[in-house]
């Protein structure tokens, strides 16, 4: 394991007592709603854990593409099917605007991706064939973020199906990532608050968060902390705030042990008024793009280590669901609502 740190360094555990906090009541003014949600549906009379998810999220693509689209509603499904949440807890994000994602990308992109200007070239980059099909869901996929974000900010815990789309850069896309949701995210609680809110970017996907990690790397407000597979995709790595780089076939102890040394440092240190959480599932063992050999209970513990850690300081916390990859989308599906379980637990523990 290498880890190298551009702004701090944290050697030393920091532990605090755990302090559960009641759902809308948060510490700060800062924190006391939002005035408007980027959402079509919203859902201010349910007392559950909020789930951002939008029968948009998913778009066609060619027959045998390895992006494993139809995982997006099956989490959803996954979820309702096992009574983890109910129908009333989905909110309905609205579309993000052109002006919204231009607070990250820039107008030539955009103007590119949006009109379908995109040469073979920038579409073998993303994996992706440029549809209306694929900026829509792009579009809501984002929205959807921006949304937990804004949930997160009014009631501690928020959690989307979809998002964290860590790959791609202000002008271009890359590695199935189009749009930078978490970037977007970030850009927009940290544009529309007087108080100028600091943002901490946990990323535990399997891979680095090269985009994210360029779109701040002058950004003091915001801190951007990844946990990754040095070996693995993109070759060419950007300089995180603070980058850990792990060893091929890393599994759940030493993981955990890894996030346990580095979490309550940082938020103890940078002392962010929200945490937005990358809680990629592609380090499991049998992912096709991992490798690293975490198991379904590992990603249980570390996402429920995670939110614990956020939620038992008073910070609100937005989770998206990172990257994962199988050709069987029930399995998948339900490795992905594992997020949504573990945030299902600490609603239940410390923000009811």
């Amino acid at each position: 394991m290498h880890t190298s740190v551009r702004e701090m360094t944290c050697t030393k555990q920091i532990f605090s007592k755990r302090v559960c906090i009641q759902v809308g009541r948060l510490v700060g003014a800062a924190f006391t709603s939002c005035r408007r949600f980027h959402a079509e549906i919203v859902r201010l009379e349910s007392s559950g854990l909020p789930i951002i998810h939008h029968g948009k999220y998913v778009c066609d693509l060619p027959a045998n593409h390895r992006f494993p689209m139809g995982k997006f509603p099956r989490v959803l499904q996954c979820l309702l099917k096992d009574q983890v949440i109910a129908e009333n807890q989905v909110w309905l994000p609205e579309i993000a605007s052109q002006e919204l994602l231009s607070c990250v990308h820039t107008e030539e992109y955009l103007n590119s991706f949006i009109n379908g200007k995109v040469n073979e070239q920038e579409q073998r980059r993303t994996g992706f064939p440029w549809s209306e099909g694929i900026v829509s869901r792009c579009r809501y996929e984002t929205g959807g973020t921006v949304l937990a974000a804004e949930v997160a900010l009014q009631r501690g815990l928020a959690c989307s199906t979809a998002g964290g789309t860590h790959h791609a850069f202000p002008s271009f896309g890359s590695g199935f990532c189009l749009l930078n949701d978490l970037a977007v995210a970030a850009k927009h609680l940290m544009g529309t608050s007087s108080s100028k809110r600091k943002v901490l970017i946990v990323d535990l996907d399997v891979h680095q968060g090269d985009g994210t990690a360029f779109i701040f790397q002058e950004e003091p407000r915001v801190f951007t902390f990844s946990v990754h597979c040095g070996k693995n995709f993109p070759l060419r790595k950007q300089q995180s705030d603070l980058d850990v780089s792990l060893e091929d076939g890393l599994e759940d102890k030493e993981y955990l042990s890894t996030v346990e040394t580095h979490l309550p440092c940082l938020l103890e240190t940078f002392r962010p008024d929200l945490v937005l959480y990358d809680a990629g599932v592609d380090p499991h063992r049998e992912d096709e793009l991992g490798r690293l050999r975490l198991t379904d209970h590992g990603l249980y513990q570390r996402d429920l280590y995670v939110l614990k850690t956020v939620v038992s300081r008073g910070i609100p916390v937005a989770a998206v669901i990172g990257g994962g990859y199988s050709r069987d989308i029930d399995i998948l599906a339900a490795r992905h609502s594992i997020i949504h379980r573990a945030a299902t637990q600490v609603w239940r523990e410390c923000l009811t």
